[in-house]
């Protein structure tokens, strides 16, 4: 008789998935904060980062559920197609966190951005 696959998630996968998602909330939170902080004059973003902020959403929402639509289809697990879903938004979010992280707060009397 042939052996079934387990079709249940083991602790570890579900606390990887849980994991993923804390990552997003914070990496989100904080790409949130220094764009405020950037459009108060408070951190230095560039000049486009507001075009910037609002056309990469589209596509990172696209491919996200083009991700979770082709593992729901090829029968994943529940935490599986979680975590097709959040890789894409995850990649977009902690590039964002990196690059603004890098620049960094702008000095008192500072203009330059």
């Amino acid at each position: 008789m042939a052996h079934k696959a387990n079709r249940y998630a083991t602790p570890a996968e579900l606390y990887i998935s849980w994991m993923n998602a804390s990552m997003l909330m914070v990496e989100t939170a904080s790409v949130m904060t220094m764009r405020v902080m950037g459009m108060a004059g408070l951190w230095s973003v560039t000049s486009s980062e507001n075009d910037r902020m609002m056309s990469e959403k589209p596509t990172a929402f696209l491919d996200s559920a083009t991700a979770a639509s082709f593992a729901t289809i090829s029968g994943k697990r529940p935490d599986e197609v979680m975590n097709a879903a959040l890789r894409p938004l995850r990649r977009k979010t902690r590039a964002n966190a990196r690059r603004l992280g890098k620049r960094g707060p702008l000095m008192p009397g500072t203009k330059t951005r």
